[in-house]
């Protein structure tokens, strides 16, 4: 009945009675009867039918049997009915079935007989087929672990954690009882993770088969372990199937497919699953110790009373994973160990890890596909015979690792070589197993020839069982997880078109046969790239050969030319001074130039933000400037009068507004564990300065002067103590009591009466206040805005006071000697602060997102910008030579306008990620221009806080150019690129990705232990820095080791990131420079990339045409060394997008553009936290 209701489609017509065969009733009847757990379930809103012609409907009916062969059939729920009538068709015109004789439909009236194709059934079903999942339910599979029984075989497939990570997979495991005892793996350990212990047969007959060595005749059984494998089977093993093909028919006749773990290509992608790289690790790190057992002295050189005893000299031959680990063991025991290798990467290897790589005289790349060398030249290897025959005579130990792979290991070290050797010296051959590179070397055994020990052993990686077999678990159970694609179901896709470096070239290469059809050899995969380019050389070895291509001559020609244009310069200055007091302020400029110039480069640079923020409330003193030019009563009466006015309550923003900032940012890197601070002790000595002076003013006497000089060196104080974290506090308020002193004693060399005083204090008190309020609304994250815009400040400060200084004094340039200096001054003081004072503005509107942080590249930019600079040269002209109030203001007044234009033009060329060097660069011209002020009023505080500040900003804009590997021309002309950038187009990004998501990135998360956190603007932009910081916190209670790494130029501003990341609450002292922390790479698991596109890109180090070419770049040697198994990377990377002002648009070929803001990375910490244990899954 369910059959005839199920075929009432009103297009289907009676068929023909045919009689069934018996076999086919009960297969329809068996399907009918299957239970409703065989049902296998389609979603029928995404079936469309295929068999109807008028009216495409998804029929809802109950369970339906379809039968697909003689052989077998399945129940599909809510199949279309008329993709079952075009069943039945089929089967009753291929049989005779009278059950069939009475179906019929219900549109009989029509009267037409419609003729269905057998080929609709297929396409049906097929389509059907395909949505079907494939592969095999995990739950549904057994993975076999037998004991090794090859001889002196002492490792385990699977490890009780290896197990146990299977078992969370969904696999079940069947493990031989004693198959882990030789690796000190307790069958109680396999039971307690999951397993189930059986005896051999049961577990050859697994579903899949894991094993170390690949199967041999077990004589207890007197069978091949192959022929006790099941029909149709999966094995992981080493194979060498090009060795074995012996073994390769065996398998074929089993139907199994065969995953070769010394057949998995050694890609980037594939370094969690090179067993041959783990167990080369291995036998290099027991080469060493097995030489020092057998060696009769020490490694590590020793001077003691009975004698010296000179270190042992080790000669290691392959660079590759087992010349490296032997190199490193040596080392650390304190031998002399020298490498060679033919391959310039791998001696670069050798010299990393302390060793001493040799070359010989013959030029030729060794560069190999595979991870392994080329064979060489005749010419070549005739030249290292005579290099390792040099070598003999001179070592203790020679350490051999050279293989070709499917071949003989070549002879390398000959017999004479062996007889030259010292008595009591020893070999050890790694490649013993491939025929050996010691010409001497008995494979398998420990012998002695001429008094020199040979150390033979092939099975080295086996001597440390428990070790191996816990790695080569590691690279099996991820192998497994990684291959095959299902979240539920285990399957093969291999495919015979693949991409170079992606999952499928890993499985096409590791699986060497598939249901018994042999597929070794793999196919070349696409897209194989070329051989690298030669690594470029750095900033420093490009210099020296710059150096080097200079005569010596010439060298010192120049060094004697700076020293005589600065000796003739200070002559000149002597000559042309109008008084003596001139003198003394070239002479204070001068030598605070120079302390200023020491003091900044001892600041460290994690404190470059709280020293631009203090040199920015310093650079308030501009207010000396304006209160020396203030008059009136209450208000101002003149022009000049209403300029110094504003120009002291600008000042006063700054004043205000710097020190609290800096307040705030130093007050981020406080500790938990930091003692109690008393900084309001440090009101003692600013009372003394201010109140003594106070006194002595009162008594009669006049000691500005020396008020000036205690000020100046207060702020020297404070960019002094800002050198490090301790004395920061204290530099921050030397900083106040120098500003505090200087503007007491302008107001005691004043002696304003009362009407003018209420007028001075109204202005800088209103002045004050706005900064404070700005100062404490502020987030740190808009800091470099904040910069920006008071160094506007100060600009335009330093204009109204220039202005003004000139239409006060313009009526004694008559009389006045050095009127002309005096004019000069103003003049250079105005274009210097309208340059900084539009600049600045343009800076902040870029940083905040007002304008386009992308250059804005004018037509004929530099053509404008001359012409512009031009102008100001030229308006000095009449400047200087019409005497007129009139031609003097309006020179003054042009100038303003056009160095503001220019500032405008020079800044809007400058995109955002250039802003750090922007604002350090603003930061110098605040100080120059405060300077300028110093000369105008003859005042020795300005000239000394201006020189400081022009030569802090100067210092720091030299750090920010030479990490970006540019000139300060190319940054401030709006330049593109860096000094080495080529001109050609850069390189094309292609290839396969391989996407991180959460759940894969704490997993690298929780399996590392050395954690390298490296960020960048990405991280400011994202507001990240809070669960990060969390994160950090949780992952050092878990025992791990946390850092951070940050390149000069992240962020926008100086230090940006020290200050975002300490008000997250990290600690300061694991926050480290890409000087402090490069060399640690190497011993990291994991490094955590934030945003930090242009910092760490091998862009610059591979394209000579990117924009950051031979940029000095945040995590190099991680990137570099990326094949090294110990090194993982997980990148999260935010993408520089037009939206995000200050971002790089730069092309990065490690990490693909993906969005991860706050909340991917909340979710990113929330997952590791959860999985870590510290907080409920629920939360």
């Amino acid at each position: 009945m369910l059959i005839l209701r199920l075929l009432c489609c009103p297009h289907v017509l009676p068929l023909r009675p045919t009689p069934v065969p018996a076999r086919f009733l009960e297969g329809v009847t068996s399907a009918l009867r299957a239970p409703a757990t065989d049902v296998f379930r389609v979603d029928s809103a995404k079936l469309a039918c295929r068999c109807c012609t008028r009216d495409r409907t998804v029929c809802k009916g109950g369970v339906l049997p379809v039968l697909l062969s003689s052989s077998w059939c399945v129940s599909v729920r809510c199949v279309c009915v008329c993709t079952m009538a075009s069943l039945l068709r089929v089967v009753a015109t291929n049989c005779s079935a009278p059950v069939f004789s009475g179906v019929s439909c219900v549109k009989l009236q029509s009267g037409r007989t419609i003729k269905s194709s057998c080929l609709r059934f297929f396409r049906t079903h097929q389509a059907l087929g395909r949505c079907a999942t494939p592969g095999i339910p995990y739950k549904q599979l057994t993975v076999g672990v037998p004991k090794e029984i090859f001889q002196s075989e002492r490792r385990v497939a699977l490890s009780p954690a290896g197990v146990q990570a299977l078992i969370k997979q969904g696999f079940n495991v069947v493990v031989e009882s004693g198959a882990g005892e030789p690796s000190k793996f307790a069958d109680e350990h396999y039971t307690q993770a999951g397993a189930t212990i059986k005896d051999v047969k049961d577990v050859l007959a697994s579903d899949v088969l894991v094993k170390v060595r690949a199967p041999v005749f077990n004589p207890a059984l007197g069978i091949h372990e192959a022929e006790m494998m099941k029909e149709a089977a999966t094995l992981i093993s080493f194979i060498y199937p090009a060795q074995n093909p012996e073994l390769m028919d065996l398998l074929s006749q089993k139907k199994a497919t065969v995953m070769a773990m010394d057949q998995v290509p050694r890609v980037t992608i594939a370094q969690g699953y090179d067993a041959l790289s783990s167990m080369a690790n291995i036998a290099g790190y027991k080469s060493v110790v097995l030489a020092a057992n057998s060696f009769g002295r020490f490694f590590t050189g020793q001077i003691t009373a009975a004698g010296k005893v000179p270190p042992a000299k080790v000669l290691i031959i392959g660079g590759g994973v087992a010349g490296l680990a032997a190199a490193g063991t040596a080392r650390a025991m304190g031998a002399i160990v020298r490498g060679f290798d033919t391959r310039a990467a791998a001696l670069e290897q050798f010299k990393s890890l302390g060793a001493e790589p040799l070359e010989v005289d013959f030029k030729e790349s060794g560069e190999g596909q595979g991870g392994y060398a080329k064979e060489m030249s005749k010419e070549f290897i005739e030249a290292e015979m005579k290099l390792f025959a040099k070598q003999c005579l001179e070592v203790d130990i020679v350490i051999t690792t050279a293989l070709i792979p499917g071949r003989r290991a070549p002879i390398l070290i000959t017999k004479p070589m062996v007889e030259s050797m010292k008595d009591g010296s020893v070999v050890v051959d790694l490649a013993a197993e491939a025929g050996g590179n010691i010409e001497t070397t008995v494979p398998g055994e420990l012998s002695v020839y001429r008094g020199v020990t040979h150390i033979g052993f092939t099975d080295l990686p086996s001597r440390l069982p428990t070790q191996s077999s816990t790695l080569y678990s590691n690279n099996i159970t991820k192998l497994m997880r990684a291959v095959s694609p299902g979240t539920e179901n285990f399957f093969l896709d291999v495919k015979d078109v693949f991409d170079y470096g992606t999952m499928d070239h890993v499985v096409r290469g590791s699986v060497v046969m598939q249901d018994g059809k042999n597929l070794f050899p793999a196919p070349q995969p696409n897209n194989v790239p070329v051989a690298a380019p030669p690594k470029p050389k750095s900033i420093q070895e490009l210099n020296a050969e710059k150096a080097a291509q200079v005569s010596p001559f010439k060298s010192t020609l120049t060094t004697a030319g700076m020293y005589t244009g600065g000796v003739a310069t200070l002559l000149g200055l002597g000559l042309s001074a109008p008084n003596a007091a001139f003198t003394q302020m070239v002479t204070t400029f001068g030598l605070a130039g120079i302390v200023g110039y020491h003091t900044v480069w001892g600041v460290t640079p994690a404190l470059h933000s709280p020293l631009m923020s203090v040199t920015n409330a310093i650079s308030g003193l501009t207010a000396v400037g304006g209160l020396s030019l203030m008059g009136g009563g209450y208000t101002p009466s003149t022009t000049a009068e209403t300029l110094a006015v504003l120009a002291a309550f600008i000042s006063s923003v700054n004043i205000a507004g710097g020190f609290l900032v800096t307040k705030k940012m130093l007050d981020m890197f406080k500790r938990p564990t930091d003692p109690p601070e008393h900084n309001y002790l440090y009101l003692l000595p600013g009372g003394v300065f201010v109140g003594g002076y106070a006194a002595a003013l009162h008594s009669g006497y006049n000691i500005e002067q020396m008020m000036y000089l205690g000020s100046g060196l207060c702020c020297v104080g404070a960019l002094a103590g800002l050198s490090n974290q301790k004395t920061a506090r204290l530099g921050n308020a030397l900083g106040m009591m120098g500003v505090a002193g200087g503007i007491i004693a302008t107001l005691g060399a004043l002696k304003p009466n009362p009407e003018l005083l209420a007028q001075m204090s109204a202005a800088m008190a209103v002045g004050g206040t706005a900064g404070l309020t700005i100062a404490k609304k502020i987030q740190i994250t808009d800091l470099p805005q904040l910069v920006a815009a008071f160094h506007s400040l100060v600009g335009l400060a330093a204009v109204l006071t220039c202005v003004a200084e000139y239409m006060i004094e313009y009526p004694h340039f008559a009389t006045d000697p050095a009127a002309d200096l005096t004019k000069i001054i103003a003049y250079l003081g105005t274009f210097i602060g309208g340059v900084t004072f539009s600049g600045s503005l343009v800076a902040y509107g870029k940083l905040q997102g007002v304008l386009n942080s992308s250059p804005l590249m004018l037509p004929g930019r530099h053509a404008l910008n001359a012409t512009l600079m031009a102008a100001c040269v030229g308006g000095m002209i009449p400047y200087m030579m019409d005497p007129s109030y009139t031609t003097g203001i309006t020179c003054l007044g042009s100038v303003s306008a056009l160095s503001a234009v220019m500032g405008v033009t020079l800044t809007a060329a400058i995109g955002g990620a250039d802003m750090p060097v922007v604002i350090t660069v603003l930061n110098s011209y605040s100080g120059w221009a405060l300077c300028a002020e110093g000369f105008l009023l003859n005042n020795n505080l300005l000239t000394i806080v201006g020189a400081l500040i022009g030569s802090s900003g100067a210092i720091l804009s030299y750090i920010m150019c030479v990490a970006m590997n540019r000139s300060l021309a190319n940054v401030i002309l709006g330049g593109y690129g860096t000094s080495s950038t080529g001109t050609g187009k850069p390189m094309e990004i292609t290839g396969t990705h391989t996407e991180v998501n959460v759940d894969q990135t704490v997993d690298m998360i929780k399996d590392a232990h050395n954690i390298i956190i490296t960020p960048g603007y990405g991280l400011c932009a994202a507001k990240a820095q809070y669960p990060i910081a969390e994160l950090v916190k949780m992952l050092q209670a878990a025992g791990k080791k946390v850092r951070f790494g940050i390149h000069p130029v992240a962020g926008r501003m100086p230090g940006q990131l020290n200050v975002l990341l300490a008000e997250a609450g990290v600690p300061y002292d694991m926050v480290l420079e890409m000087e402090e922390i490069n060399e640690d790479f190497a011993e990291t698991d994991l490094v955590l990339v934030i945003g930090a596109n242009d910092t760490v890109n091998s862009a610059a180090q591979e394209d000579p045409n990117s924009i950051i070419a031979v940029h000095p770049r945040r995590g190099g040697p991680p990137f570099e060394d990326a094949h090294e198994p110990r090194d993982m990377h997980a990148r999260i990377h935010k993408t520089p997008i037009p939206a995000v002002p200050g971002a790089r648009p730069i092309l990065n070929p490690l990490v693909v553009p993906v969005s991860l803001w706050n909340d991917d990375i909340q979710s990113i910490a929330l997952a590791a936290l959860r999985d870590l244990g510290f907080i409920e899954r629920s939360h």
